[in-house]
């Protein structure tokens, strides 16, 4: 049994639960989900099972979507609502001072991770840091926001807003920096993320739909591996190559100018998704190597 799953994680669960719920769901041990989802937000999260987790590395990096809600006048510790409020502003704004702000976040840029987040300094996780009352320095992480627009603004200070972000970018920061900009403060009061990769909400299970299914009917629901890695581009290689392919020998292949050296490409033979694989260049002549074979 090997496939992914759109999952639509409820508030409150973090991903580490949702490894385990799926663990019990599925009767199976390999379970991985595919990059943190925070636990106040909800939404897409593909968890992978089987073989799928050894994919999942190749879905963190692909573009996230989120709806979100920022709301003005106050920062708080965790940059989300249900953090301590630490400031407080009566300054007001308007619609097109909002606009040119959230304009401005578009891009590539850097960004400091909040102490209140998963990510670990010296092996140990920052809110675990944040939670003992200790701020350290953290180094700053580059991330690209390439799209970013207001869906609804409430009176200025309630903005619903649509972004599909780079891998590693905080939300809560992001409002929590819009806050600064404009010099009102600001924190995240809501989060759906709606998108990763192919993973759209509108596809998506959640617990009461999966706890309803029978166990045939959840093996029905997964999702091919290599679903998630259309954003990888694809070689075909001739069927008369499969039992070479399979056993990971490297291969020659004809010249693929669109495929760089060391790229990460699926690999397909005899009309099946066999793995992930890489073009080299060895004595002039290319060559696939694969690195990961997922059938058999």
């Amino acid at each position: 049994m090997d496939g992914i799953i759109n999952f639509f994680k409820p508030k409150g669960m973090t991903s580490h639960d949702a490894v385990y719920y799926f663990r019990k769901l599925y009767n199976t041990k390999k379970v991985g989900h595919t990059g943190t989802l925070d636990p106040m937000a909800t939404g897409v999260l593909p968890i992978c099972i089987g073989k799928a987790t050894r994919v999942s590395e190749y879905l963190l990096n692909v573009r996230k979507e989120y709806i979100g809600e920022l709301t003005l006048g106050s920062e708080t510790d965790t940059q989300d609502k249900e953090g301590k409020i630490i400031k407080y502003s009566n300054k007001k704004t308007n619609a097109e001072t909002l606009k040119i702000v959230f304009s401005d976040f578009k891009g590539q840029q850097e960004q400091i991770p909040p102490m209140y987040s998963a990510k670990k300094v010296g092996g140990k996780k920052l809110y675990e840091l944040a939670r003992e009352g200790i701020t350290i320095e953290r180094k700053s992480n580059t991330i690209n926001i390439s799209e970013i627009d207001i869906i609804h603004n409430i009176e200025n200070r309630r903005i619903v807003f649509y972004t599909k972000c780079s891998k590693g970018t905080y939300i809560r920061t992001l409002c929590n920096d819009i806050g600064n900009r404009l010099e009102t403060y600001g924190h995240m009061s809501f989060l759906i993320r709606v998108g990763v990769g192919n993973f759209k909400l509108s596809n998506s299970y959640g617990m009461e739909t999966l706890n309803k299914m029978t166990q045939e009917e959840r093996e029905t629901i997964l999702l091919p591996m290599d679903y998630a890695l259309t954003h990888l581009k694809s070689i075909q290689i001739s069927n008369t190559n499969y039992k070479h392919l399979t056993n990971g020998l490297k291969l020659k292949v004809d010249t693929h100018n669109d495929i760089i050296d060391n790229e990460s490409i699926r690999v397909y033979c005899n009309e099946q998704f066999i793995g992930i694989g890489k073009l080299i260049t060895e004595n002039e002549e290319r060559m696939i190597k694969m690195d990961k074979v997922l059938i058999g």
